[in-house]
């Protein structure tokens, strides 16, 4: 009868949320597939991890997705693949709902993704003061939020120096940056870029343009289009889903270079079998924040404030495998400048000094 009772109740959840879905299409809902057992013997998630991402959806090959493979990774390691669930946003309406959502239906730990979730995440958080928030690229002052913040200048410093040294390479001294949005959170990719570029070519020339969207691959498209006509030979594309037009048009060129963002793009870039058109990618590791905020909350140990991810604790860096588009040399000075920033002895600004839309 235990046992009849049990499929009775998780036949009536799975109408309810058929009956959701429908009600609401701008809201997918996603829970792990794979299957596994939880850590209780009663058949409860020890803990329930939520996501909510912004409009670049979990498949963005960037930033959201990492987040994503964060939680899953932790996830997996805990036996709680079935207590995972993201909740997908396809406008900034659906933030403050989604962030409710998961907060009401008691997850443990709520992520929000992106300094977009700036109102939403201090609206929900004050709602539900006995819920455990993660914010992720920006700051909020309720006591209940874990703030992430990235040294994104540092990382973007490093991929400027590879940049600057291919275009000294191929003679065209002329690279491009692509952003989402204008404002000091992009502005820090676009500033560390421009400072590494000139580090290793002080001549060289920087188209500066912002796709004013994370989720317009087809307006990433068409500013690379534009930037790679004017010359340029690499492209660092900090716009999310939308720098996935700037890989497609470098792809469909053949003989140009795109950067990647937030994670390893390189296989994203791949043409004619092995090769690849991503030069090398910021890794910007989103996917340890959410990490270690999840195995915090299962171990009690979730602390609110701000933590910097940095140089320092590997928050961020350059992909720099061997075998790939860089050079041994190109390694050791990355490596070197890596250290310099470590250090002290180099210092990178968050502020831009390109205009949108203009070169230097």
């Amino acid at each position: 009868m235990k046992k009849l009772s049990k499929v009775l109740f998780s036949l009536l959840i799975s109408s309810a949320l058929i009956a959701g879905c429908s009600a609401n299409k701008s809201t997918e809902t996603k829970t792990s597939e794979a299957t596994a057992t939880t850590e209780t013997a009663s058949g409860e998630c020890a803990v329930k991890i939520g996501l909510v991402t912004d409009t670049g959806g979990v498949d963005d090959k960037s930033f959201n997705q990492s987040a994503w493979e964060g939680v899953q990774k932790f996830a997996e390691e805990n036996n709680l693949k079935d207590c995972v669930q993201y909740l997908q946003s396809n406008s900034e309406t659906d933030y403050i709902p989604n962030l409710t959502t998961l907060a009401e239906e008691g997850y443990d730990l709520v992520i929000a993704v992106g300094y977009l979730f700036q109102d939403a995440i201090d609206t929900v958080s004050a709602q539900f003061p006995n819920s455990n928030f993660l914010f992720i690229d920006s700051v909020s002052p309720s006591t209940n939020v874990m703030n992430a913040v990235y040294s994104a200048e540092q990382g973007s410093y490093l991929v400027g120096i590879a940049a600057g040294r291919k275009a000294i390479e191929n003679g065209s001294k002329t690279v491009g940056f692509v952003g989402g949005a204008e404002g000091a959170l992009i502005g820090a990719f676009q500033a560390g870029y421009e400072q590494g570029v000139l580090s290793v070519c002080a001549d060289c020339k920087i188209y500066v343009d912002y796709a004013d969207s994370f989720s317009d691959d087809a307006k990433g498209q068409q500013l690379a289009y534009k930037q790679y006509g004017a010359g340029a030979t690499v492209i660092y594309q900090a716009a999310g889903a939308a720098g996935n037009g700037v890989i497609k048009e470098a792809k469909e060129r053949g003989d140009v270079w795109a950067i990647g963002v937030d994670k390893d793009q390189y296989e994203d870039g791949k043409v004619d079998g092995d090769k690849s058109i991503i030069l090398t990618s910021m890794v910007k590791r989103v996917d340890i924040s959410t990490y270690t905020a999840s195995t915090n909350v299962l171990n009690k140990k979730f602390e609110p404030g701000t933590t910097v991810f940095d140089l320092t604790n590997e928050g961020v860096g350059a992909e720099i495998s061997t075998g790939r588009n860089l050079t041994d040399e190109d390694i050791t000075v990355i490596k070197e400048a890596a250290e310099a920033i470590k250090s002290g002895k180099i210092v990178v600004d968050a502020n831009p000094t390109i205009k949108n839309g203009s070169t230097n």
